[in-house]
């Protein structure tokens, strides 16, 4: 199992590499060598802070990389913003563009009751035949830290409640998307990051 890790300076990413290794991923990461992009097996995009970060995927040239590479079949993962990265964009940077899988705008958790950022473990509620999520049981506990969030579609693999429900998982085609951070989510994360793992590569384009 090979793992291509981006690195667009706004990741978690030693924790991400300390769990793939501990599930014996080989990982290479690049934050701009779009050859270990063009040549990956699987990619995975941790993210974290403000979405305009995702800039640097775009003056890198790594999104038009990226993009190829899904287009060819390459099992993709993104995380926290990684996952937001997939829609059109979010209205916390309305000028940067996301990759654009998926139509939708993320937007802010409106301001109730709870408070924003939605921080802490939160579950999770499984839509049946997801492969990202096999094995895991409705009401398994994540970990999440995030104030944005993508709306429920038909591409949602779980739905979580805070506030309002949310996707807080994604999954069409090779393209896979976690709000939560599955490094930081015990034996529940892990199991995730194993599945994706165990993916087909090139086995469906999106």
């Amino acid at each position: 199992m090979r793992a291509t890790v981006i690195d667009y300076k706004a990741g978690n990413l030693t924790s991400v590499l300390k769990a793939l290794h501990h599930l014996g991923a080989e990982t290479q990461v690049t934050d701009g060598d779009l050859s270990l992009v063009e040549s990956a097996e699987r990619i995975v995009l941790p993210g974290v802070g403000h979405f305009a970060a995702t800039q640097r995927l775009d003056t890198t040239g790594l999104t038009t990389a990226i993009r190829a590479a899904i287009g060819r079949g390459v099992p993709f993962l993104g995380i926290c913003v990684g996952m937001q990265w997939l829609y059109a964009g979010s209205t916390e940077a309305p000028s940067q563009p996301g990759l654009g899988v998926f139509a939708e705008q993320c937007t802010r958790f409106p301001e109730g009751h709870e408070k924003v950022p939605h921080v802490g473990w939160n579950s999770l509620e499984p839509m049946p035949g997801s492969r990202l999520l096999a094995g895991v049981e409705s009401g398994a506990y994540v970990y999440f830290t995030h104030s944005f969030k993508a709306p429920v579609t038909q591409d949602t693999a779980a739905v979580t409640y805070y506030v309002e429900p949310f996707a807080s998982v994604v999954e069409r085609a090779n393209v896979f998307g976690v709000q939560f951070h599955p490094e930081k989510s015990g034996e529940t994360g892990l199991k995730i990051l194993k599945n994706f793992l165990l993916l087909d590569a090139k086995e469906k384009a999106c």
